[in-house]
């Protein structure tokens, strides 16, 4: 796994960057629109290269999500035609959505809340939530508990636990790659089905 091992090492040199902030924040941005891996991927190396940065990192990780999901909401709101529909066709979900968007505003918050914290794709549910019109303000504050809670987490994680956590994930970083994408691409086989 020489490649898996130099990806990483290329990771946590680019964690470590002046821009690495900015990068971590466009791809928090795009990921709660329509990119499909999420910041959690550079928010892990980013504080294990520099925990005294991890409460920055959280908040630049979460701030880029919040207005990355005003995008998704609004793409559903305004484009759903145009860019939503063709979007959740390319996720796979386009033709359980309908039904899903009947009940979605009785359960929007809990539905947001949840897919915010979850490997689920976040996407989904920002573009869902302009489709059927969500209440913004809950739709935001849904939104910046989940994702912040899910981003001050990890990085509390690595923080906290700090070196050794660090050599945990370097002694068994094949088998953590393997079970970052397993349960991604479980988040995606779960959105298909359940909506």
């Amino acid at each position: 796994m020489k490649i898996l091992r130099d990806l990483y090492d290329w990771t946590l040199r680019m964690a470590a960057q002046r821009n690495a902030m900015a990068v971590l924040f466009v791809v928090a941005f795009i990921e709660s629109s329509f990119f499909p891996v999420p910041p959690d991927v550079l928010i892990i190396p980013m504080v294990l290269a520099a925990r005294e940065k991890a409460w920055r990192i959280a908040t630049v990780a979460t701030v880029g999500s919040l207005l990355g999901g005003l995008l998704g909401y609004a793409i559903g709101y305004f484009l759903y035609d145009s860019v939503g529909q063709p979007v959740l066709a390319f996720y796979g979900y386009l033709a359980r959505f309908a039904e899903f968007a009947e009940k979605y505003n009785e359960w929007g918050a809990w539905i947001v809340a949840g897919a915010g914290f979850t490997p689920f794709p976040f996407k989904v549910i920002t573009i869902a939530s302009g489709v059927t019109q969500l209440d913004l303000g809950t739709f935001l504050v849904a939104s910046a508990i989940s994702r912040g809670a899910r981003f001050f987490l990890v990085a509390a994680l690595l923080w906290w636990f700090g070196p050794p956590i660090r050599r945990f994930i370097e002694a068994y970083l094949p088998q953590l790659a393997l079970l970052f994408f397993v349960l991604l691409f479980g988040g995606f086989l779960a959105a298909r089905y359940l909506f």
